[in-house]
């Protein structure tokens, strides 16, 4: 997948006036809020469940290194073969290489955040390895090569009629139809046609045990449950963070992330894998390989503040209540995480210079942080990320403002931390601003100003200001006092 973060204003632009895409955000996200509200409501005591939530993963990230080293040593004794990649590249070289020494002419996919993240998909292609996603989203998206929409639903705004055209161009469908039950059966005959014979599946990891070694899927379609069964070769990708101390940690966590996903008290289908099929079973791989992927991760795990983004559970409650991905949709994040995740993550993994419209792109309202099962402080992390940015902090790639921006900020700072000459600006500037009012509102400014106010205008300056009003309010008050006492 091509990053392409940089583009956020200009995709924003454009999904604002798209139609479709405002329709589905007018109903769909909120229906996913109201179906979470309610599902969170079939716990005894809700708040309890989401902070015991956060609480394993404010553990998992505390003792991240000796988790995974247990994990490691309790998957490696089931028969599992866990690969440690640093990058994105070291994962994708070895699930490569994996595929040519089998004689792999295409794989099947699970749905796959990490899979996204890695770029796995081109790189297979490019190869003449052919990689098919298995959810009929995921299909769909990439048979239209657009990131995902939504991490529930990724190609949720999509038509019917769009659909229909691309299956019958692509899925091998006879008949054109919008009925969702032919559309869903004809991507089932195409797909269930590669299980067959298939050789290799890839899937991602919805969470990790370190005390067992075995590694969970949540899913309500069946497709990774078939992408990890059908094969002689499973490959697992992982980034670090999924992991958990024990099976009870995961129990609660997979618990908290169905209803705060979909808004279900579980999905239609969990798998858990300890090793690959043993002697006497009759489903499963004859072979697994855990791939656990750091991509950058460990740059910033010393960073105590930074590495809270690692609590993220990828459950996708904080698109659903987040203002601004619900007016623009998850394409101007312009990669595989979206919304105030996408926020979090995006500026670590791919530094503050690439993103930096994803993180100043937030109302601080706080929605987010709120409905959060992991205990993501996401304000506080983009405020963390912007001033690191201000800083040009080499570790997270941030750059320093401009010359123009620092000289105002400069001058800003020194007049408020002199009162008088704050006072005397302020009572100065405030006609310069009123010349460009229109009916009592300033919608436009000269200058470097100028692209503040595209998006956004203040009403015109008063006569008075705030100080001068206070002053005359106390002398007024002191004054009908001075009558009252005497």
């Amino acid at each position: 997948m091509e990053i392409k973060t940089h583009h956020f204003k200009k995709v924003v632009k454009k999904e604002i006036a798209d139609v479709s895409s405002r329709t589905f955000l007018s109903f769909l996200p909120p229906l996913f809020a109201a179906l979470r509200q309610a599902a969170l409501s079939s716990f005894p005591d809700p708040e309890g469940a989401q902070q015991y939530a956060a609480a394993i993963r404010a553990e998992v990230v505390a003792r991240l290194p000796e988790l995974l080293e247990e994990f490691e040593r309790n998957a490696t004794a089931h028969g599992a073969k866990v690969i440690w990649a640093r990058t994105a590249g070291e994962a994708n070289d070895f699930i490569l290489k994996l595929a040519r020494d089998r004689g792999v002419t295409y794989v099947t996919k699970g749905k796959s955040m990490v899979s996204e993240e890695l770029g796995i998909n081109d790189v297979l292609s490019e190869q003449g390895i052919e990689p098919y996603e298995t959810d009929l989203g995921e299909f769909i998206a990439q048979q239209l090569n657009r990131p995902p929409f939504h991490i529930v639903g990724p190609a949720v705004n999509i038509s019917l009629e769009e659909i229909c055209d691309l299956f019958m161009e692509k899925a091998g469908m006879q008949e054109p139809t919008t009925d969702p039950v032919e559309l869903g059966y004809a991507a089932r005959l195409f797909l269930r046609d590669k299980f067959h014979h298939l050789k290799m599946g890839i899937a991602g990891v919805n969470i990790a045990v370190a005390e067992t070694g075995s590694v969970m899927n949540v899913e309500n379609e069946g497709n990774i449950r078939l992408t990890k069964s059908s094969p002689e070769i499973q490959v697992s990708i992982m980034s670090l963070e999924k992991v958990v101390p024990t099976m009870l940690d995961a129990m609660h966590i997979m618990r908290v992330l169905c209803r705060n996903c979909t808004g279900q008290n579980m999905s239609a289908y969990v798998s858990i894998d300890t090793g690959p099929k043993k002697k006497d079973e009759i489903d499963g791989p004859e072979e697994l390989y855990i791939v656990i992927v750091d991509n950058g991760r460990s740059n910033f795990y010393f960073d105590e503040k930074a590495r809270e983004a690692l609590r993220c559970i990828r459950c996708g409650a904080c698109l659903n209540n987040c203002p601004v991905y619900t007016s623009i949709g998850g394409y101007p994040y312009g990669w595989a995480y979206s919304g105030p995740m996408g926020q979090v993550l995006n500026p670590l993994l791919l530094g503050l210079d690439r993103t930096r419209d994803l993180y100043n792109a937030c109302t601080f309202c706080g929605a987010c942080r709120a409905v959060c099962p992991g205990g993501v402080d996401h304000p506080s992390l983009f405020l963390y990320y912007r001033s690191k940015d201000v800083e040009g902090d080499p570790a997270f790639k941030g750059v320093r403002p401009g010359r123009w921006e620092q000289a105002m900020y400069a001058v800003a700072t020194f007049l408020m931390a002199h009162p008088p000459l704050w006072r005397l600006a302020s009572r100065l500037g405030r006609p310069f601003l009123n010349r460009s009012a229109r009916g009592g509102v300033i919608s436009e400014l000269w200058g470097q100003f100028d692209g503040w106010f595209r998006n956004r205008d203040l009403p015109a300056m008063p006569a008075r200001t705030f100080h001068q009003r206070w002053k005359e309010l106390r002398k007024q008050s002191s004054g009908t006092t001075g009558t009252t006492d005497g």
